[in-house]
């Protein structure tokens, strides 16, 4: 039988892959699946965050590195390990899922426990320190060079990760499938429609040097995650998209999550969920503190779920000028969410969670309502494509409710 191979690189791509097989039909749960997330991690430390309310999601997180830090691995590291445990002969179907592994000691903590979850269904994972210094390139490239030719269908997670792109290059597979990584799979698809090259909404319209050197292999894999002659395009996504011609969009209804989590005990309150909108500079810190406070106050909220990719500062700013309790989680906040407890009303801004977490919590009451991006939050900096895309990221929530200020320095945000 031939392989099925996917690439992931953050915890969001690996529960969607692990979508993509359950709504494939593809892998049953043993008889001993948990009801639950696995426990935290013990080789991962808590990445601190200082001020009033600080804290994690249902126990200690695994957030942080292992104990040799980013982007090394370690023999008490279980997701670095080779061995029987990467390779379970037992493994459902022919999926194999590779993690090539990010830096960033929150991303890494997360998918060591997602990579878990894939094993107790029954998926073979292996662990690649992709980033791991001086030769990991060389060394990815040799170790994922036999199955990459015989895999027969790739599932990426990031069309634009440089990583994956450096991978297309080497192989042409018969069938793609793109599931999602955020918001991404709308720009995936409108670009790969429109013919244009791969890039970010939140990156500027000038290629700099780097990109200059790169172009040759992004525009190589833009062709490799096209349809055409021998090769078919499956994009699976939560996300409103128009198929581009020739591709197939698949529906994720996180049934999967729906079936092995929760439904989950409400508090009654309220709960806010963060976004890296200004470590990418987009949106201007003060602006977002200010909205962030003004959204606690409107709604009784008491807790903030941080995004993997915010800062300690901003995180310990939003414990103190808000008086907020922050939640790292250590599973994507659609696990979190199911598996409870979780706020009677979400409020988030412009991201995939105001897509995904209708979804993941249908039926169990909770309502999800989306902040707008007012044009005066954004930098001097931000794209110019910045404003439009989160407008339409708002605005496609068909199953979130939408907030607005009213009037000038309006202190209550209101349903609009």
């Amino acid at each position: 039988m031939t392989g099925r191979l996917a690439f992931v690189e953050s915890p969001v791509q690996l529960l969607n892959v692990l979508e993509w097989a359950h709504a494939r039909g593809r892998g049953p749960v043993p008889a001993a699946a948990p009801a639950s997330a696995p426990g935290p991690d013990a080789a991962a430390a808590p990445a601190p965050v200082s001020g009033p309310g600080a804290g994690s999601s249902s126990g200690p997180v695994s957030g942080a590195g292992t104990g040799s830090g980013p982007g090394v691995a370690s023999a008490t590291d279980p997701a670095s390990a080779s061995g029987a445990t990467d390779d379970r002969k037992d493994a459902t179907d022919d999926l194999k899922i590779v993690v090539l592994s990010p830096t960033d000691p929150m991303s890494r903590g997360q998918l060591r426990r997602m990579a878990q979850l894939a094993r107790d269904e029954g998926f073979a994972v292996h662990w690649q320190e992709a980033r791991a210094g001086r030769g990991a390139l060389v060394r990815t490239l040799r170790e994922l060079g036999g199955p990459l030719r015989a895999a027969d269908r790739v599932i990426v997670g990031d069309p634009f990760s440089r990583y994956v792109q450096l991978l297309l290059t080497l192989f042409g597979p018969r069938h793609v499938t793109v599931v999602d990584d955020g918001t991404a799979t709308m720009e995936f698809a409108a670009q790969l429609a429109g013919g244009e090259r791969l890039v970010r909404w939140h990156r500027k319209g000038d290629l700099g040097p780097r990109e200059l050197v790169l172009a040759p292999v992004t525009s190589m894999a833009r062709r490799r995650l096209a349809p055409g002659p021998g090769r078919t395009v499956e994009i699976f996504t939560s996300l409103p998209v128009q198929a581009p011609p020739g591709t197939e969009v698949t529906a994720n209804s996180y049934a999967w999550t729906r079936d092995r989590f929760g439904p989950p005990a409400l508090t009654g309150g309220a709960d806010l969920v963060g976004t890296s909108l200004v470590e990418t500079g987009v949106v201007d810190a003060d602006q977002y503190l200010r909205v962030v406070g003004r959204l606690a106050r409107a709604h009784g909220a008491t807790r903030y779920f941080a995004h993997r990719r915010e800062s300690p500062e901003k995180l310990h700013r939003v414990a103190v000028e808000a008086g907020l309790q922050v939640v790292r989680p250590d599973l994507p906040l659609e696990l979190i969410a199911r598996r409870g407890p979780i706020g009677s009303t979400v409020v988030s801004f412009p991201s995939t969670v105001v897509h995904t977490l209708p979804l993941a919590l249908a039926g169990t009451g909770v309502k999800v309502a989306v902040c707008e991006i007012e044009p005066e939050w954004l930098r001097a900096t931000a794209s110019p494509r910045a404003q439009g895309f989160l407008a339409g990221v708002a605005g496609t929530a068909s199953g979130a409710d939408r907030l607005a200020p009213r009037g000038p320095g309006a202190d209550r945000l209101e349903f609009g």
